[in-house]
């Protein structure tokens, strides 16, 4: 395998093992126990899906950011942590409790969230033209998390499969009890995640710098703030995490509100992901031609674009389900640019920790602010059991707008001083 597929590869199985569970997980956890789900409340899947998120993206740079910067390669720290990962995934799935859940999604998140950051730091470390050829190699984690949210219901939640219009394309009638059947999501991630674990040994050596003068990495990646544009960028990244985790916590239960069947979920949730690999492939293009504050502002704008059509209660429900292709302008344009950016103006001894401080935000603070401001809204916009889907999302919808005007009226692009 050439170096640039093994990158491929590593991002397919990186993001893969995370569509296998997140998009569905939510709706499981909501249902209620005669459906076949845990009935959880909104506030307690914030707290599973948000808190614990966030403390394995805070962990992150103290841990998987130090140790690849200064003492391990980073594709042995990479096999340790999913192989680990996945045999705890496979263990929650068997749980039912509430803290069962929440104390196992924290140890799975202070396992996972530093890959996130280690996949992107080992891609950087192997390739020339990051504008060009980042996005390239990152789409393979947008084809792994397409084709895992695919694969899981032809194989766990429908039967007798022929073709149809909306994606996956080939769907069936669902087996019975199939909301109780999410679960299963987890052991697919968790068999995933130990297959990613191996081929973590097929990936280019990428060894510590060990002639680095500060010893903290993280310390020093920390010094980024000293740039007016990386400060800009982080707080932007805040409030545009707290909206983007809030999508992955109601999208679900919401496209079940509107009649999407739960095995149909996972899949539709895809047209985003098929919009990003159109974005992801013309991003270095974008880059060079409108550079990285109008890049980023288009990213953030079109969150406020899908909150505002989700919200208006008059479309149908393929409307809601298509509006998802703006997702594509959301992730790449805004979080791939968004690394992209933080590669670039980081010294080269503290790129790993870099993004891990990067990531403190856009998978630390913001979810966990997202998971507690999801379970306050949802408790603010639910009357006499019926719950307003269009007052939350426009909430949202604020959000987005008022910090992509925020983020272009403020930011400037500082990586020629790098």
């Amino acid at each position: 395998m050439t170096k640039n597929s093994r990158l491929g590869g590593m991002m397919f199985l990186q993001y893969a093992l995370w569509g296998a569970w997140l998009p569905l997980t939510a709706r499981y956890l909501s249902a209620s126990v005669t459906e076949g789900g845990l009935g959880f409340s909104g506030a307690e899947i914030g707290m599973i899906l948000g808190l614990a998120g966030s403390i394995g993206a805070v962990a992150a740079p103290f841990i998987a950011g130090q140790f690849a910067d200064r003492y391990f390669s980073t594709e042995r720290i990479l096999a340790f942590l999913v192989i680990t990962g996945g045999f705890v995934k496979w263990y929650t799935s068997s749980q039912t409790d509430y803290t069962s859940w929440l104390y196992l999604s924290i140890i799975y998140s202070v396992l996972y969230m530093p890959t996130l950051a280690l996949s992107n730091s080992v891609a950087f470390s192997h390739i020339d033209d990051k504008e060009n050829n980042f996005p390239k190699i990152r789409v393979w984690g947008t084809i792994g998390w397409i084709a895992a949210s695919w694969a899981f219901p032809m194989i766990w939640l429908q039967q007798d499969l022929s073709f149809q219009l909306m994606p996956p394309f080939i769907s069936g009638p669902e087996v019975p009890n199939v909301t109780a059947r999410l679960a299963d999501a987890l052991k697919f991630s968790a068999m995933i995640s130990i297959s990613y674990g191996v081929f973590c040994f097929m990936l280019p050596h990428t060894p510590p710098k060990a002639d680095a003068v500060e010893k903290l990495a993280f310390k020093k990646a920390f010094a980024l703030f000293n740039y007016k544009s990386f400060t800009i960028l982080v707080l932007a990244s805040l409030a545009v995490s707290i909206i983007h985790q809030i999508y992955f916590l109601q999208t679900g239960p919401f496209l079940s509100a509107i009649g999407i069947k739960d095995s149909a979920i996972g899949p539709a949730m895809t047209i985003g992901q098929f919009a990003e690999i159109a974005t992801m492939a013309y991003l270095g293009f974008f880059l060079k031609r409108l550079g990285f504050r109008k890049v980023i502002a288009i990213g953030v704008f079109a969150y406020f674009a899908r909150y505002a059509i989700f919200g208006t209660t008059v479309f149908p429900a393929w409307i809601m389900v298509l509006s998802q292709a703006l997702h594509g302008f959301c992730y790449a344009f805004f979080f791939a640019a968004g690394y992209i950016y933080v590669d670039k103006i980081a010294d080269e001894d503290v790129r790993h920790s870099a993004q891990t401080v990067f990531g403190i935000i856009i998978l630390g603070g913001g979810p966990v602010i997202g998971g507690w401001l999801s379970g306050k809204l949802q408790e603010i916009n639910t009357t006499a059991g019926t719950f307003d889907y269009a007052t939350f999302w426009y909430t949202l919808a604020g959000i987005g707008f008022v910090t992509a005007l925020f983020f272009f009226s403020l930011f400037k692009d500082e990586t020629e001083k790098s």
